[in-house]
């Protein structure tokens, strides 16, 4: 019987593999092989029609020794622990390798938000946020929005935990309105940030963004901001898709209008809307498309060992977590396709969230201008870094991506010592 799939297999396969080509020993790493912390929780909901429904839910605490733990809550019915773990993992990897003070977390809660009430919503939230609460906060642990959360549950969240706490806490997450202390800039953050390594990328292999053809998986925050702002930089959108299916046009999408129809209705699917010359094609076919750049931007385990010798792009950006397995890996590097790792490309959300904290704590408030540049002048670092080791070392993205992140929170994990 075949293994299933399990994302923190990745985690422990790159990990491994960027320590060994460090010269480090399992001692010099196996704490950071374990989360430090796992906490499981019941969530007991009183429902719209009168019956309690008990949620199960998750926060993950991988490492903190870089500074408070770091990383989104996930509302969804597939929700794993160990789906949780790999993701607070690749937080930890993710802040390091753009060199920000924080470690890596992640939350989740299983549900189908689809089919959750507004009031439903907002004592889930509630209740998973009473939970939580001595596990949480400014110093310790910081969650932000992911999939199937929002600004508004991020409200929720601030809201009850300065309630439990007797005054306004607005550092004790991200991605919140703006109008209670959320960042500027944030809500395109991690869309932004895609784009920015897109464009990076496309530099680095001499291609110029007005010759380039991009296909994009997932149309939700992520997917939408990269494919509007890329489109803004004259890359001809081929085909973008989300629950429904995909569609596709030969010679382009109009983006703009793509978005503003999908926002215009609560409910709106790519397979309800129309336009001359455009095909219908299934997510499975979205991805083998012949195009310079492929962004999947849904979910983890999308291309995998049997898809990837079917993948045509010559260039993978990776704007979900962990979309790409370890096996779908070994495939595309032999088959010369470049992959830009997730721990890289999609680090504008937390960038952006660090931003957000920054001002929370220090009572500041920037422009948008100011945090798009600050978020340009880290994304570019980033990427000239592991550009740099990758060529100097004739490795992958992935594992330049790993080694300089891995030797961060070893480093700090070592100098700071096992107590006691």
């Amino acid at each position: 019987m075949a293994k299933s799939y399990n994302p923190y297999d990745n985690v422990l396969s790159v990990i491994k593999e960027a320590a060994a080509l460090l010269g480090y020993s399992p001692s010099d790493y196996e704490a950071i092989n374990y989360p430090e912390r796992e906490l499981k929780v019941s969530i007991p909901v009183r429902m719209d029609d009168g019956t309690v429904k008990v949620f199960e839910g998750f926060r993950v605490q991988h490492s903190t020794s870089r500074g408070p733990a770091k990383g989104g809550i996930r509302y969804h019915q597939d929700v794993k622990i160990d789906e949780v773990k790999a993701l607070a993992a690749w937080m930890t990897f993710k802040c390091a390798v753009v060199n920000i003070p924080y470690g890596g977390g992640k939350g989740g809660v299983i549900c189908d938000p689809s089919k959750l009430s507004d009031n439903e919503m907002r004592n889930l939230t509630r209740r998973y946020t009473t939970m939580i609460s001595s596990f949480i906060g400014p110093d310790q642990d910081i969650p932000a929005p992911d999939v199937g959360t929002n600004a508004q549950v991020m409200g929720w969240i601030m809201d009850t935990y300065s309630m439990l706490k007797g005054h306004s806490v607005p550092g004790v997450v991200t991605g919140k309105p703006v109008e209670l202390g959320g960042a500027l800039g944030r809500h395109e953050a991690t869309g932004r940030g895609v784009m920015f390594t897109t464009l990076n990328i496309l530099k680095a292999k001499n291609i110029e963004p007005n010759q380039a053809t991009v296909v994009i998986q997932g149309m939700g925050n992520v997917g939408s901001i990269s494919a509007k702002l890329l489109y803004n930089e004259g890359a001809k959108i081929l085909a973008v898709s989300d629950v429904s299916g995909a569609i596709y046009h030969p010679d382009g999408l109009d983006i703009p209008s793509i978005v503003d129809f999908l926002k215009a209705k609560k409910g709106n699917l790519l397979k309800d809307y129309s336009g001359d010359g455009i095909q219908t094609i299934s997510n499975a076919q979205l991805l083998e498309l012949e195009a310079a750049v492929l962004i999947p931007a849904a979910l983890e385990n999308q291309i995998n060992e049997a898809n990837a010798d079917r993948i045509k792009a010559k260039i993978i950006v990776e704007g979900a977590n962990g979309p790409t397995t370890i096996a779908a890996d070994t495939i595309l590097e032999k088959n010369g396709i470049t992959v830009v790792p997730d721990i890289l490309a999609n680090a504008g959300g937390v960038i952006v969230s660090y931003f957000e904290w920054v001002q929370n704590i220090q009572s500041l408030s920037w422009d948008e201008v100011t945090v798009n540049d600050k978020l340009k002048t880290i994304n570019d670092q980033a990427f000239d870094a592991v550009w740099g080791i990758s060529n100097e070392k004739g490795i992958s993205l992935r594992t330049g991506a790993y080694m300089i992140s891995v030797k961060r929170v070893v480093e700090a994990k070592n100098l700071r010592g096992i107590w006691p």
